[in-house]
Formats: structure tokens, C-alpha cells, sequence
């Protein structure tokens, strides 16, 4: 018999109320009140609470306290990283964060998945769709990226869009839902 840990982390329906994942989340939890209090700590303390947070933080990645998240031990950072303040990651599967890729105040990046019928979701039942983030991305202030997502490598996606399906590399993506801007078409600021 697989447990509620597993099955979460293999994307199947799962049970977040398992005593397990509360365990889980209550560890996150001290560890983002530390966190977050670190804001005037030296970049070598903050990055050694990140490499103690999550699953992986490379060289100089860098996250701007407040910063929220589930678990923390399913997100991974490339070096140069830089997400600003007020970042929320949903990591109940897999987040991966390319090298360089910078990200703006208040993204929110969100794996988890619920059931469409009302009478399903009265079960408790959730799941979630990892998110793939390329290398030197530039995600503007306000995003929001939504379960499964990948982004390609150099991709821009403009402030405020909500990202609902993969992002080709080097695209630009503007909107609700976020769309590929065409070529001479005016862009919001990222």
C-alpha cells in the first residue's frame, strides 16, 4: 500500500490531511517563519536556510522574504535564480527553476490540482502537475503560472498573465490567459 507522501508526489489523487504531509507542511511552515524573518540577514545565512528549505538552491540563487510554499523539498533552483517578494510556490510535485531565470514580485506558482466535480472535491481528494521553468526566464511582477506548465528556455512572460499551457523557448507570452504576443505588437511591462 502506497501512502498519501507517495501518491502526492507521484501526481495520483492523494489525501493533504494525512499526518504525513502535516508533519511536512508544519516543518515548511518553521522553516519559512525563520525564513522570512532572515530579510536583514547576510546573503550567506539566507542561502544556507535555502539550501536547508529546499530541494535544491544553486550558487547565488537568491529569494526576497515573504516567500510561501508547501513542502519546499520539491523545489528546485539553478544557480543565479532570483525570485522577488512575495513569491508563492504550491510544491506538492516537482517545481524546477532554470539557471538565471529571474522571477517579479507576487508570482505565484501552483501545482496543485483539485477534482472539477463538487461532489468529488467534497472528498478531499487533490493531486498535482509539475511546473518546468527553463533557463533565463524573465517572469513579470504578478503571474500566475498554473499546474503542469513548462516554460522554454528565454521565454518572457508579461506581468500580470496567467499562464495556462506551455510556453515556448524564447516566446513572449501576454495575457488571460497568457497567449504568444505577436511580432510589432505593444507588450505590458514584464
Amino acid at each position: 500500500m502506497r501512502s498519501e507522501k507517495q501518491k502526492m508526489l507521484a501526481g495520483e489523487p492523494y489525501r493533504a490531511d494525512d499526518p504525513e504531509l502535516v508533519a511536512d507542511q508544519a516543518r515548511a511552515a518553521d522553516w519559512m517563519i525563520r525564513y522570512n524573518a532572515a530579510l536583514a540577514a547576510s546573503a550567506a545565512e539566507r542561502a544556507a536556510l535555502l539550501a536547508e528549505g529546499l530541494g535544491t538552491a544553486g550558487a547565488g540563487a537568491v529569494i526576497r522574504p515573504p516567500f510561501h510554499c508547501d513542502y519546499g523539498y520539491n523545489i528546485r533552483l539553478g544557480e543565479g535564480v532570483f525570485l522577488n517578494f512575495g513569491c508563492v510556490v504550491l510544491d506538492v510535485v516537482a517545481v524546477t527553476i532554470g539557471d538565471r531565470t529571474q522571477i517579479g514580485p507576487g508570482v505565484q506558482i501552483l501545482t496543485a490540482d483539485h477534482p472539477r466535480d463538487a461532489v468529488e472535491r467534497a472528498t478531499g481528494a487533490e493531486w498535482g502537475r509539475p511546473i518546468a521553468i527553463g533557463r533565463d526566464v524573465w517572469i513579470g511582477g504578478g503571474a500566475l503560472v498554473l499546474p503542469g506548465v513548462t516554460i522554454g528556455d528565454g521565454a518572457i512572460v508579461g506581468a500580470g498573465s496567467v499562464v495556462t499551457r506551455d510556453v515556448p523557448a524564447g516566446a513572449t507570452v501576454v495575457g488571460n490567459p497568457a497567449r504568444v504576443r505577436t511580432p510589432g505588437a505593444s507588450t505590458p511591462a514584464a
